[in-house]
Parts: structure tokens; sequence; C-alpha cells
């Protein structure tokens, strides 16, 4: 599991057992400590048994509080993967989910329903505006140039971009070979290995602004470890003296997700749309099915399980113009 998405669903079972605290379903117990969390969640089960009926108020008490559908639907998701590693097994859920839909229902036929703002993909043209806004004559150029190339060229959620490795990258004569250890639905750490061929062009070719960062991490002295890294504003690589996170200088998911948006908005592009660090990933599924990828060749260099609703969302947006049925009938 993502260390962005263990953070999420401990807060979200952190407020659920407090809820079950507060209704006196739960004793009474200080619920600071993962630890603690994993033992509130046995004894609910020990003295409950079945939690679908508590479940299901505690869904219906976050709808009376006006809760996004998209948080609840995270918070069912924390509680049943709690439920399960708690040695329970697969939590019913059919009960929340029919408090959920009559909610979203409910929500919409009121208008306060509120479409979930997708980001926005970094199309060929994008990307190509904000490598140009880059200075890549600096080294915080030359790593973000890297980073946002390398980030489309994988599809790579940014969780697998932070996580990459100098030794993850490997040359040949056709291109990059890149080893992307773990990934979001990769829950048995398989891998996959992307091949990303030479471009056309220089500023957004994968293996020569690959290079160029690789050549500018030599020179400072690191061949191995974390392939991105913090760079302090006095241009030194890794951990600054008060700086927090990994003792290796590793960028985090959201330091990528920030120089997406920082670049996005540099280069000039739409102020109003949701850049993010999964725009490189969107924006890779959509440009290599407009032009003619096989959806299925698409999922698997992404990443994507086969039938992803996710990635047949991306293509769907292509579609809406290019298969659109009303073209060429003469309106």
């Amino acid at each position: 599991m993502p260390e962005s998405t263990r953070r999420a669903y401990t807060g979200d079972l952190r407020r659920f057992l407090s809820w079950c605290t507060d209704r006196k379903l739960l004793a009474a117990t200080e619920l600071t400590e993962d630890e603690r969390l994993a033992d509130g969640m046995r004894h609910l089960l020990e003295r409950h048994g079945d939690l679908h009926v508590i479940v299901t108020e505690y869904v219906s008490a976050l709808a009376d509080l006006g809760r996004a559908p998209a948080t609840i639907e995270r918070a069912l998701a924390a509680i049943t993967a709690a439920h399960r590693a708690a040695g329970a097994g697969a939590l019913r859920t059919d009960g929340p989910r029919q408090v959920l839909r009559s909610y979203r229902r409910d929500r919409a036929s009121t208008g306060a329903g509120v479409r979930v703002r997708k980001a926005a993909p970094v199309t060929i043209a994008a990307l190509r505006a904000m490598t140009d806004a880059l200075d890549r004559n600096s080294l915080v150029g030359i790593r973000d140039t890297a980073l946002l190339v390398l980030g489309f060229a994988l599809g790579a959620r940014r969780s697998e971009l932070a996580a990459l490795d100098i030794a993850d990258l490997g040359f040949t004569a056709e291109g990059v070979q890149v080893e992307v250890r773990t990934s979001k639905t990769d829950r048995d750490s398989h891998g996959r290995t992307a091949a990303l061929p030479y471009g056309a062009h220089s500023v957004t070719c994968p293996v020569r602004t690959a290079q160029a960062w690789l050549a500018a991490l030599a020179d400072h002295g690191r061949t191995s470890g974390p392939l991105f890294v913090r760079i302090d504003r006095h241009g030194g690589l890794g951990r600054t003296p008060t700086g927090r996170g990994s003792s290796d200088g590793r960028l985090t998911g959201q330091a990528v997700a920030q120089i997406v948006a920082r670049t996005a908005t540099a280069a000039g592009l739409d102020p109003k749309a949701a850049w993010s660090g999964h725009s490189l990933r969107r924006g890779f599924a959509t440009e290599t099915y407009r032009t003619g990828a096989d959806p299925l060749r698409i999922a698997r260099a992404g990443g994507w399980k086969d039938g992803s609703a996710t990635l047949l969302g991306y293509i769907d947006d292509v579609d809406r113009w290019q298969a659109n049925p009303l073209a060429g009938v003469g309106l």
C-alpha cells in the first residue's frame, strides 16, 4: 500500500473508531497510535462480530454531516481494509453502499452534487511548453525536465516516479528500460519493465533527458540511490539540516505533484485546470490512445489492470470527440 494511502486510511480508521467510542460501541481508549487502532478494530469485532449494521450507520452519519461521496467512499475502503487485516475476512458492504447511492442521488437532485475535478492531462503540447519554461542550465531545471518527461513516458503514478532508483534505469541502443518495482495495484510487487525509445525532440526525449540528469547527479558524487532528490536553494542535493523526509533526499510523491503544478503555472497553462502529479499519467493515456495505440498495451505499459475503469474513462474522453457518432451526419 502506498504511504499516502496508508496515512489516509489511518486517519479514516481513527475517525471511525472514535465515532464508535462516542456511541459506547467500543470501550473508551486513546486512539493515537496505529497499533492501538488495530487493537480497537479487534475489540470492536470481538464485541459485535458482524459490523455491517454499525458501518451502515457510520456511512449514514457521514452523509448527514454532508461529507463528499468520495470521502465516504475512502472511509469505507479504509474500514474494509482494516476488517480484512484483523482476520475477519471481507466486510459486507451492501448496506453502506445503498446509503451512499441514495446520498449521491439526493445531492444530484438538489444540485449539491459536485463533479469530481479530474487532473488535467499533460498533452504533448503542454509537456513541451512546460519543459520550455524550465531553465535547463540549472540543476533544478535538469532534474525537473527529466522528471516530467520520464513521468509522462512511463505513465507513472507520482509515487512510482518518486520511488525510482538510479539502478532502475538501463540504457540500450534502442532507448532506456525502466524498472518500476512497486505500484498501487501491484500488491505482490512483481514490478513492470517499461521500454522507452528515443524521442524526436531532445528536450522531450526520455533517454536524453534521463542521461542529462544522471550526468548531473554523477557530477555531485551520486551514482546510486534515489533517482529524483531534493535540491536546496544553494544547489545542494539531498536532505537539508532542517528538511523533512527520508535521509537519502528522495523526493516524495507530494513533491512530484508540486513540481508538475509549479511548472504548469510557469508555462502559462490554463490556471483553472487541475494540474497535479496525476496529470502526467492521464496525459500518457490520452495522447497514446489518440495516436492509435492499443488500449491493452497502454494499460500494461502504464501499470493499469486489464479492463481498468479509470483508463477506459480517459479513453472515453478522447472518443467523445474522436469517435463522436454525430461526426459526418451533416448537421
